[in-house]
């Protein structure tokens, strides 16, 4: 067996997640304080909701991450099913917050994942949680309130805290690249928000079962572009958007770029259908975080309002940015 082979298929290549990112951050906060991880979902679907998972964890968090946790576009969807629970167990607490087809077609996509990042924070909030940071992936911060307002992209609305009715707060943003892949609990929120919205998708397939979302999910899928020329959109399509196989833009899949940024599910689908990993996806070890790595020139302090060079975790340290509060 040549030195590249794996057990059950997992190759050395594969970047495991660890909790150096989240480790570094808490070493500049006070004690007790908890980091979010948060991920979004459907951002690039044709329909049903946008998803936002959030998952927390503090210093007293167990070291030793849920068996095989893993960004969710690496891992079947009985393998995200079965890391539900776990995921539950390790973190201090997680939410799921969603913005409907109708919310994303009044407010624009980015609007549309602020909702529902808020919401997610708001059930946090709810059950006595409130992260002192928020580690997002990818490069841009969609979860704070824009700087300068823009008249011509509207702010969604308030997102009060249950029991409490006050606004949910924002805590200051970390962008990292990658962080789906490297970071333990974004990966872990994002395999939260998955299995939701899925579930949400097969449930509705239902009611509308010309569209086939229990397999497609509502991306596009050839056999959801097809229904679309057939039978037309419903209320749970983004309206808003060209959507393939109607009138002017049949055969043309043009959903706002913005709603395509850093949305690799949704080229996946278009590419691959419904499963984009193979059964191997999972991991055959348990998986432990590595000592701390040394913390970010400046320190979190410093960094909220430049840029902070992310903890060494082989050649993924990449420059992340910490915003300041909304």
């Amino acid at each position: 067996m040549s030195p590249a082979a794996t057990t059950r298929g997992r190759t050395p290549s594969r970047r495991r997640p660890t909790r150096k990112l989240e480790t570094t951050l808490l070493t500049e906060l006070s004690d007790g304080a908890l980091v979010a991880g948060m991920d979004e979902v459907g951002r690039g679907a044709l329909a049903g909701p946008v998803t936002v998972g959030v998952a927390v964890v503090g210093a007293a968090t167990s070291r030793r991450l849920p068996h095989g946790l893993a960004d969710s576009k690496l891992l079947t969807a009985h393998a995200r099913e079965d890391l539900v629970e776990p995921i539950r167990r390790w973190c201090a607490g997680s939410a799921v917050g969603h913005a409907s087809a109708a919310e994303i077609d009044e407010l624009g996509i980015i609007a549309a994942l602020r909702l529902a990042g808020r919401r997610a924070l708001a059930e946090l909030a709810g059950a006595g949680l409130a992260p002192a940071v928020v580690v997002l992936d990818g490069v841009h911060n969609w979860l704070s309130a824009p700087e300068q307002g823009d008249l011509f992209a509207p702010e969604p609305p308030e997102v009060l805290v249950p029991g409490v009715g006050l606004p949910v707060a924002t805590p200051p943003v970390r962008t990292q690249v990658k962080a789906d892949m490297t970071c333990a609990v974004v990966a872990a929120a994002s395999v939260l928000a998955k299995v939701e919205r899925d579930r949400i998708m097969v449930g509705l397939d239902g009611d509308f079962p010309a569209y086939r979302w229990a397999s497609n999910k509502g991306y596009s899928a050839p056999e959801h572009v097809a229904a679309l020329h057939k039978h037309g959109a419903c209320e749970l399509h983004r309206r808003s958007w060209h959507l393939p196989g109607l009138g002017e833009a049949a055969g043309a899949i043009t959903p706002p770029p913005e709603a395509c940024e850093e949305d690799a599910e949704a080229e996946a689908y278009a590419r691959d259908g419904y499963e984009s990993a193979s059964d191997d996806g999972v991991a055959d070890e348990p998986l432990w975080d590595a000592a701390p790595a040394a913390e970010p020139s400046g320190g979190l302090a410093a960094a909220v309002d430049g840029t902070v060079a992310a903890p060494a975790d082989d050649a993924a340290a990449e420059p992340g940015v910490l915003a300041g509060r909304a």
